[in-house]
């Protein structure tokens, strides 16, 4: 018999790992097929958003406005360069919120020149230094027009100067990617379409971060500021800066460009800060105020030594700094102190003009104005003065305390007052009562009231006597003619008040 044939055998299963491997290839590749897919789609989204940035250009840095319509963004520090680079001009206003109300057509007509402002809120002056050079080396530039702060030459604060978009401000093309790739800049460009539409003063330059129209100007504001700032300053004493520091940061960021570009003239000038704005310095900082003079006089000594720079100081012009109705606060004035500025400054208008004659005058006028400055109740300041004359001379003496008593009279210390005017005293404290002799007569006046005795016979005062800090203070005109002197009050402006007397021989 024959054997049976066996059942063909079944095809044995393959190892494991041959099973796993073909799927292990396929993931691999599939993998490799999403990197790529992710690659190309991240490359071309980033190539988008650089073609998006390149075409539209939020802050026209590369071009002026061609894809959208033309508006500025109102963050000056980036919209700054590209007005720089890419516009029209041969002049250029440099400077902090004390620049910002200028109008580039005044400025224009008073220099002659085709202006771009390029003003920065709040700027210091390694911030200034940067878009002053960026214009500079464009080679357009003609004319400067640059405002001097002293708080822009104090230490820059670290996280603001880490702000700084130095990027667009450079000739580095390989940084540009912080423009690309910076929603911030849409923001912006979203901001200045919206702002353009309730505002309409982003949709040319005229007046492009000019802030008037929001002013609020007033004296009352001021006063309210100077009261608060009497409090909340004095800590700022604790740390101020050596005035050797202040003297390297002038040099190294404003000193060395009128020196680099010769080609170009530097006009400076000196901000009408209110009298308020020095008083508050004088009071809670003594270190501040004192460097502010000597930086003044010192600028000018460095820039005047070049020949092409001009230098003006507003500090001290009464007119605008005793109007309080000028400001919105201690050191802002309104658009029509800057359009006052540029005239003069146009007109190189000699009672402003630094030289090296009159450097000094300007310092000592300003503290002069600061030693007879006197604060009235319905929020006005004066610049008090006193005149005494015998024949052709005259003494201007100071008093230690004033106090305004009516438009035309001045309260000052009994005891200073007796001796300008020649007079014994004598005060009985149990009638609150000021005996005062000259020349055998006698003479009395009363706390608190107006009628007062000359050699017996009634007379009447223009204001009580009154103490203030336990210091007697009397009316010094009526007291002069008391004492038989002729005395009158002048008031040859709006914030002077002259009270002369004629002393006899």
């Amino acid at each position: 018999m024959h054997a049976p044939i066996p059942a063909a055998a079944s095809t044995p299963a393959a190892p494991a790992s041959s099973v796993r491997r073909p799927a292990g290839r396929n993931a691999r590749a599939a993998y490799r097929s999403w990197v790529r897919r992710f690659v190309i789609a991240s490359v071309s989204l980033a190539l988008s958003l650089i073609l998006l940035t390149l075409a539209l250009d939020p802050l026209q840095f590369y071009r002026k406005a061609t894809v959208i319509p033309m508006v500025f963004s109102t963050e000056e520090r980036y919209q700054n360069p590209g007005l720089a680079k890419n516009f029209d001009y041969d002049t250029i206003i440099v400077g902090t919120s004390m620049t910002e109300n200028f109008l580039p057509s005044v400025v224009g007509e008073a220099l002659h020149g085709k202006v771009m402002k390029l003003a920065m809120r709040g700027s210091m002056a390694d911030e200034q230094y940067k878009i002053a050079k960026l214009a500079l080396d464009t080679g357009k530039v003609k004319q400067v027009l640059w405002g001097l702060d002293y708080f822009a030459l104090k230490a820059q604060d670290p996280e603001l100067a880490a702000d700084f978009p130095d990027y667009l401000y450079d000739s580095d093309w390989k940084n540009d990617y912080k423009y690309w790739f910076n929603l911030s800049v849409y923001s912006m460009l979203f901001k200045s379409v919206v702002h353009s539409f309730t505002n309409g003063n982003n949709r040319d330059l005229e007046r492009l971060g000019n802030w008037n129209g929001s002013g609020g100007f007033s004296a009352a504001k001021v006063m309210h500021d100077y009261r608060l700032a009497q409090v909340n300053e004095k800590y700022f004493g604790l740390n101020e800066e050596p005035i050797e520091y202040v003297k390297d940061n002038f040099a190294q960021n404003i000193l060395s460009l009128v020196k680099l570009h010769p080609e170009a003239e530097f006009i400076f000038f000196y901000p009408p800060y209110s009298i308020l704005r020095h008083e508050v310095w004088r009071q809670t900082n003594e270190t501040r105020y004192r460097n502010q003079l000597e930086m003044s006089e010192w600028m000018y000594g460095q820039l005047g030594a070049l020949p092409n720079t001009k230098v003006y100081d507003f500090q001290t012009e009464a007119d605008v700094t005793f109007d309080l109705d000028r400001y919105k606060d201690l050191s802002h004035y309104s658009e029509d102190v800057n359009t006052w500025i540029a005239k003069r400054i146009g007109e190189d208008d000699s009672r402003y003009r630094v030289t090296a004659d009159n450097a000094r005058t300007f310092t000592d006028t300003l503290e002069n104005q600061l030693a007879s400055l006197l604060i009235t109740p319905d929020n006005r300041v004066i610049n008090a003065k006193f005149s005494l004359k015998m024949g052709n001379a005259e003494q201007q003496p100071t008093f230690t305390m004033l106090r305004a008593a009516g438009d035309n009279e001045l309260l000052v210390p009994a005891k200073e007052a007796a001796i300008v005017l020649g007079a014994s005293l004598q005060w009985d404290h149990a009638t609150k009562t000021l005996f005062l002799g000259r020349e055998h007569r006698k003479y009395s006046l009363t706390l608190g009231e107006t009628q007062a005795s000359a050699d017996g016979h009634p007379f009447e005062l223009d204001a009580a006597p009154k103490l203030v800090q336990d210091v007697l203070l009397v009316p010094f005109r009526s007291m002069a003619e008391l004492l038989g002197y002729d005395a009158t009050a002048e008031t040859p402006d709006g914030h002077t008040l002259i009270l002369s007397v004629q002393l006899l021989r």
